[in-house]
């Protein structure tokens, strides 16, 4: 029986890996999970009451493109976040972004981009979604380094013209997972030049947007508007599991220009799985909700602080602009999670397995990605152990 060739390459996903390589091995303490994007800050307090409001429409087929409440809520969202305008028609609701991503990729990208195979850029380190979306329209998937020497965003305008007039799409995480990094807006503004003169979309996954240091980060949507860019050039991703907690509602949006999104909901009319409709009821009243998403980030800056101090002597450590993992320097990747785990029990995800290896460099090797995501006693336990067992 014949099976298809176009994913056969791919490795192990991330947490696989990371269970091959550390579960058969006893932790050397309590277990302590950093190793995952898993917020555990308290959800909105009124998600129980909304919820238990609207149970009875679990008994309704929910609406493919989104309920209204819940429509109108992101619009109001964008307009008090970046002073942006949407309508309806530029928006739809997501299961998770993950599935925004993917399936934005089916339905945007081209067959040929002037009579040859399409390119995705994408940075390295990347989420790994990415890949396997170009992987799927046949694309050739471009992993273009994101370290310290970019300023751990990709420089897409450094690409040879050959490859720019093939791309499609051009995917950009800002703030970066695993990275931290923000992209600013003479960044986004360059990035959108360079997409005009090509031809090719921007996919923005913004899903840390609400989770920063010093300042809110630019939008992409926000600085095409300004920029007076076409509509359809920026396709923006968000959801509620990094801004309110929620990791588990599966609630996101996909926003882009009127045409763009005509035909993503197309595509999902047929091979979508929409949100059941108390849950957009709850993602409704979240993305009206800012209070708990001030407390939350005010937590998570406590958290900065607390990783700068505990690891300012660390050689190459820089605390992130924004999100919630701290992307730490080490010889080898593997080799510290799991002396990590056998000698303290803390879990984190070796780098190289959110990267590819191009030209016999995997960007990730050296570093060990760390969720900060447990409470803040938690986290400065387990940040000095960290310390004494890696760098001490």
């Amino acid at each position: 029986m014949a099976f298809p060739e176009r994913f056969s390459n791919l490795p192990e996903y991330a947490f696989p890996r990371l269970r091959a390589l550390l579960d058969h091995h006893a932790p050397g303490g309590a277990p302590v999970a950093m190793s995952i994007g898993e917020p555990r800050h308290e959800m909105p307090g009124f998600l129980a009451e909304v919820l238990n409001a609207h149970l009875d429409r679990f008994a309704v087929y929910p609406a493919n493109e989104g309920i209204a409440p819940l429509l109108e809520a992101i619009q109001k969202w964008f307009a008090r976040r970046y002073d942006v305008q949407v309508v309806p028609e530029n928006l739809m609701v997501l299961n998770g972004t993950r599935e925004g991503l993917f399936n934005a990729a089916l339905a945007l990208c081209p067959e040929a981009k002037r009579g040859k195979r399409p390119v995705v850029l994408m940075p390295n380190p990347f989420y790994q979604v990415y890949a396997v979306a170009a992987l799927a329209v046949a694309a050739e998937p471009v992993f273009v380094p994101a370290t310290a020497a970019t300023g751990h965003l990709p420089d897409y305008t450094a690409l040879p013209v050959e490859i720019l007039d093939r791309v499609a799409i051009a995917y950009l995480c800002s703030p970066a997972n695993p990275q931290g990094a923000v992209a600013s807006e003479a960044y986004l503004r360059e990035l959108l030049a360079l997409a005009e003169r090509h031809d090719f979309r921007i996919f923005a996954d913004e899903c840390y947007s609400e989770i920063w240091r010093n300042a809110p980060p630019p939008g992409a949507l926000q600085v095409a508007q300004t920029a007076g860019a076409d509509p359809e050039r920026v396709v923006v991703f968000n959801s509620l599991s990094k801004r309110s907690n929620m990791p588990g509602l599966r609630s996101g949006f996909v926003a882009g220009g009127r045409e763009s999104i005509r035909r993503i909901r197309q595509l999902r009319a047929y091979a979508g799985a929409p949100l059941p409709e108390p849950l957009q009821h709850v993602a409704a009243a979240a993305w009206s909700d800012e209070e708990h998403v001030n407390a939350s980030r005010a937590r998570y800056q406590q958290k900065y602080a607390l990783a700068d101090r505990i690891l300012a002597n660390v050689p190459g450590y820089t605390g992130p602009e924004a999100g919630f993992f701290l992307w730490i320097p080490v010889e080898d990747g593997e080799v510290a999670a799991l002396k990590l785990w056998r000698e303290t029990g803390i879990r984190v995800l070796p780098g190289a397995y959110l990267s590819r290896e191009v030209e016999g460099i995997n960007p990730g090797k050296g570093f060990i990605r760390v969720a900060m995501v447990t409470p803040i006693d938690e986290i400065e336990d387990a940040l000095r152990k960290l310390r004494t067992c890696l760098f001490d």
